[in-house]
């Protein structure tokens, strides 16, 4: 696969402050400040690097989002597949920048390297007949550290026109589908991971959330506790697990209404020959347990504005 990351995303928030202190709350570690059109605020992730960029927008929204690739054949490749779909791209020396003219997203395809993550630690569980941790407790609940996310996963986007921003992304840019749910969504990967942005039926483009990469459960539940001690407000839905993909979820709110996700063990997908999409219908296509799924998951609560704003300026 000549595309095997994401790199970054770029959000445009009206408070950019405020909501710099939630994603540096939620375990990300700033980088500095840029310069550009009013503030701007940087993050990085344990393993990731810089892979969030915080700018200042009238509405919240996805402002960019970087792919990896390996080398210039890759950018020349999408190039001329772009070309096919009459999608113009903005060429430069080691990068391709393209606009969605569907969802209206920006993707830049970079040149990067590929990411390199260090083994998480094999927790034992216990189980019936099974004491693989004897006399002792279980490792998850003695952690005291602060929970930091390894990296970015995906990215959830609303479409006005699903299908045509996924051949976008399939035959423009050489994402690979992985599953779909009928008439509401499609996972597409750039990686081995199950899917790296999803791409949903609604009635304006919008992002829908963030999702960022966890050790296990422990981690998953321990982080949102920890955000949620202060702020339950925060709370959007969890703790989960989705069917496709598997992965444990909890959603939280950042202050501009963007839904960001703790996940960990997700679907690794390392051999492209063995894994068959499938379609999963009903309840199953969103998860497989958890709490009762909120109406404001699949609709959020700021959906009629961002329709009403949609055609102003940003």
């Amino acid at each position: 696969m000549a595309l095997h990351r994401l790199t970054s995303i770029t959000l445009g928030v009206p408070d950019v402050e405020a909501a710099a202190g939630y994603y540096e709350e939620f375990g990300l570690t700033p980088v500095g400040d840029g310069v550009g059109d009013g503030k701007v605020r940087r993050f990085a992730t344990q393993e990731g690097g810089e892979q969030l960029k915080l700018a200042h927008s009238a509405q919240r929204r996805l402002v960019e989002l970087g792919v990896g690739v390996d080398d210039q054949d890759d950018l020349d490749r999408v190039a001329t597949s772009l070309a096919k779909l009459d999608v113009p791209a903005e060429r430069g020396a080691t990068s391709l920048r393209v606009t969605d003219p569907n969802s209206h997203l920006t993707v830049v395809l970079e040149i990067a390297a590929h990411l390199k993550q260090t083994p998480a630690e094999q927790v034992p569980y216990n189980g019936p007949g099974r004491p693989s941790r004897p006399n002792g407790r279980a490792p998850g609940v003695e952690r005291t550290n602060r929970v930091q996310p390894r990296k970015l996963g995906h990215v959830v986007i609303g479409s006005r026109d699903q299908d045509a921003s996924q051949r976008f992304f399939t035959e423009g840019l050489g994402f690979k589908a992985t599953d779909h749910v009928p008439s509401l969504a499609s996972f597409l990967r750039c990686s081995t991971d199950h899917h790296n942005i999803l791409i949903q039926r609604a009635p304006v483009d919008f992002l829908h959330h963030t999702a960022w990469e966890v050790d296990d459960v422990d981690e998953v539940g321990r982080g949102a506790t920890a955000m949620l001690e202060e702020h339950p407000e925060r709370h959007v839905w969890g703790l989960g697990r989705h069917h496709i993909g598997s992965n444990f979820f909890w959603y939280l709110k950042d202050p501009a209404g963007n839904f960001s996700e703790y996940y960990s063990d997700l679907d690794c997908i390392v051999d492209d020959q063995l894994w068959k999409p499938s379609t999963v219908d009903g309840a199953r296509g969103i998860y497989n347990w958890g709490p009762p799924l909120p109406p404001s998951f699949i609709k959020p609560e700021d959906l009629a504005a961002l329709m009403t704003g949609s055609h102003s300026p940003r």
